[in-house]
């Protein structure tokens, strides 16, 4: 018969699956957080900012517009009247409207950035998700295959009876 097989450590076995179940719980939480900051970001940039800067040019425009016509109706009363005031009022709201313009242009050259520089970053974050769902769980089951078996050969070697026990494991020695 064969040489007997030297098991020193079913424990160290049986503990690195346990915490190798641990780590896939606690990378498919991460890995769940990391898919909803991106969509919340998507969310934030492409719903709540995009219709808020569009709120505000509406609102900047309308402003712009009125100032227009109290410069015009000043000017054509003449009476006594100054324009500058209301020549003011439409310089102020005409910076107002460009910055609300340069707003939605940064707005939109975010969410192009976004795209193009997380697509990636996603797509290897599914391969990691997918990897972890699937690879990851086939090694689990792997392990306890073989904690089955080596159980089996434990039982099957003590029950023998060549007079020989079977060694008895040792403490698996844990590094810091």
């Amino acid at each position: 018969m064969a040489e007997k097989a030297q098991i020193t450590s079913v424990e160290a076995i049986a503990a690195f699956r346990a915490k190798l179940v641990v780590y896939l719980a606690q990378t498919r939480s991460v890995m769940d957080e990391v898919s909803n900051e991106m969509s919340r970001a998507r969310q934030w940039l492409q719903g709540e900012q995009r219709m808020f800067w569009e709120r505000e040019m509406r609102v900047r425009a309308r402003r712009l517009e009125e100032a227009n016509q109290e410069l015009f109706s000043a000017r054509l009363s003449k009476i006594g009247e100054s324009t500058a005031l209301p020549l003011m009022a439409v310089q102020r709201a005409q910076r107002a409207v460009q910055e609300a313009e340069a707003k939605m242009r940064i707005l939109k050259r975010w969410d192009n950035e976004l795209e193009n520089q997380a697509s990636p970053l996603l797509k290897q974050t599914e391969q990691l998700q997918g990897f972890l769902a699937a690879e990851m769980v086939h090694a689990v089951a792997y392990l306890d295959q073989v904690l089955k078996a080596l159980d089996a050969y434990r039982n099957v070697s003590a029950t023998r009876g060549d007079g020989q026990t079977p060694a008895e494991p040792s403490k698996p020695e844990v590094a810091p």
